[in-house]
């Protein structure tokens, strides 16, 4: 009995030590990354650099600023959270609401989300610029929107899927005796006992859309001015990084890193923003 006991202490101890290195590895790792481009970026990074454009010959080291790369990243990051958003919210309500659990469409929606998924963003980029030429769209802010939000799609989806699934049958159940139309009942009680997860899949959506390279390397192009119109091509700054480090010049590629440093920081705000909204909301749910 004694040596039972033992062994399942020892294996509590090696559990909890394993769970404690993975926690401590993923910290460090996101430490080790805030200090490498706060070191090499900091320097580069000024009020100049964040509200102009870039200037001729900007990346043999001249003048300007990556402020068409900020325009270009934000606009893109939230037309096409909109849109996955748009495609993905009643996707996860109809599995959830609509379609019955045990049905094969049920099955096979969520394998084709999960295999869009791991889809490579090289692929979306790919079809996406094909898609353009048969359609003859150029390369622009809107092409872009379009690929990188079916990009996000199975993204935002499966993570609302996933939320919603986690909504108490009760309730749904509830709603329904009570005389609720399926439709009251996915956007009264699901929708909205499951909003604080709803919420933290837009953030996963917003942060993956604005973090995107290889996609939008074809269809939205790259220009030194802040897109004026949907249709024009727009910079991002994930590209805007790529091509400075790609500069000899070693003042260039330490504005990579400070622009590197104004995408994190954009994320982090952005979820520090969500998580506070997400909390706020969770207060209404039971």
């Amino acid at each position: 009995m004694e040596k039972s006991t033992r062994n399942r202490l020892l294996q509590e101890q090696a559990a909890l030590w394993m769970m404690r290195s993975a926690a401590f590895v993923v910290f460090a790792s996101l430490v080790a990354i805030i200090l490498t481009i706060v070191v090499k970026g900091w320097s580069s990074l000024s009020w100049e650099m964040l509200t102009s454009t870039p200037q001729g010959g900007y990346y043999l080291g001249k003048g300007g600023g990556i402020l068409n790369a900020i325009a270009g990243s934000v606009y893109l990051a939230l037309g096409s959270t909109v849109l996955a958003t748009g495609i993905g919210l009643p996707i996860a309500l109809y599995l959830n609401v609509y379609a019955s659990p045990s049905g094969r469409s049920v099955g096979m929606i969520r394998t084709a989300l999960d295999v869009l998924f791991g889809v490579p963003s090289i692929v979306y980029g790919s079809f996406g610029f094909v898609l353009m030429l048969w359609v003859g769209i150029k390369v622009s802010l809107f092409a872009g929107i379009i690929v990188v939000g079916l990009l996000v799609v199975p993204i935002v989806a499966r993570t609302m899927d996933e939320v919603l699934r986690s909504v108490r049958p009760e309730m749904k159940d509830a709603a329904f005796a009570m005389g609720a139309t399926r439709w009251e009942t996915a956007w009264k009680v699901v929708a909205r006992q499951g909003l604080p997860g709803l919420g933290t899949a837009l953030l996963m959506g917003f942060g993956r859309a604005i973090g995107d390279a290889a996609s939008v390397m074809f269809t939205t192009g790259f220009t030194d001015h802040v897109p004026g119109s949907i249709m024009d091509p727009a910079a991002t700054l994930p590209l805007a990084i790529f091509f400075q480090l790609s500069s000899p010049v070693p003042e260039v590629r330490e504005r990579a890193y400070a622009a590197a440093l104004v995408l994190t920081m954009i994320i982090l705000i952005l979820s520090i923003f969500g998580r506070l909204l997400v909390k706020r909301s969770s207060k209404h749910t039971i």
